[in-house]
């Protein structure tokens, strides 16, 4: 029997999901592994740790294999140098400012993305700039956040406005449903999987779990 009600409304695809590597790049490729066969992943965000820029690289390249052979793409944290060197396809920069110097070593081949967004202007600067999307969320050097209702609210507000993709960070699982339900188009994690006792394919594939739950908007 056909419903009188109201239509429903329409839904936008399930967000999909980031990942945010540990910098300690010791048991890093198991963990990709394992990370990347227990769900669908949309990027991986490579931090790097000090080192030689030639071993930077070949960490790179190692990488890159595994996680575009799960149709991920793989980007470099903070430096397009050694994505556009390594061949990755993109880099995450901090800052209005360190977005604006990378699009030429970036552009057009590569994708940009720009985080560290403290304001609703920076954000609408970036992408003014050319940023391919905005992170919002993600933790500061000493680990800092702002509050998760300032975080949701200002992916909500990008989503309802804009068309560039949005990447909400998710700092525990229990963030993933509302960060998807304000309309993120990307959900990223890094410690709450990478280092959840369960093991990190137990974390990804609840996070999936719940990506599937959300009630995201049209």
């Amino acid at each position: 029997m056909a419903s009188r009600g109201k239509p429903a409304e329409p839904r936008r695809p399930v967000p999909r999901l980031y990942l945010v590597t540990p910098q300690d790049p010791s048991g890093l490729a198991d963990l990709l592994a394992q990370a990347l066969g227990a769900a669908d992943i949309a990027a991986v965000l490579l931090r790097l740790s000090d080192g030689e820029e030639c071993r930077q690289v070949d960490h790179i390249k190692t990488l890159a294999g595994a996680v575009r052979d799960k149709g991920a793409a793989l980007l470099v944290d903070g430096r397009p140098d050694l994505a556009a060197r390594a061949g990755a396809d993109g880099a995450h920069l901090d800052g209005v400012d360190r977005l604006k110097a990378a699009l030429s070593i970036l552009k057009p081949g590569r994708i940009a993305g720009c985080g560290g967004l403290a304001s609703r202007h920076d954000a609408m600067v970036a992408g003014e700039a050319g940023a391919d999307y905005v992170m919002f969320g993600e933790p500061g050097t000493a680990g800092e956040r702002p509050a998760f209702r300032a975080i949701s609210e200002r992916v909500a507000w990008w989503a309802e406005l804009f068309e560039i993709p949005c990447v909400g960070f998710a700092g525990s699982l229990d963030e993933v449903e509302p960060l998807a339900a304000a309309g993120a188009e990307f959900v990223a994690l890094s410690d709450c999987v990478f280092a959840d006792r369960r093991g990190c394919s137990t974390a990804v594939a609840e996070a999936a779990r719940r990506l599937e739950m959300a009630e995201t908007p049209a």
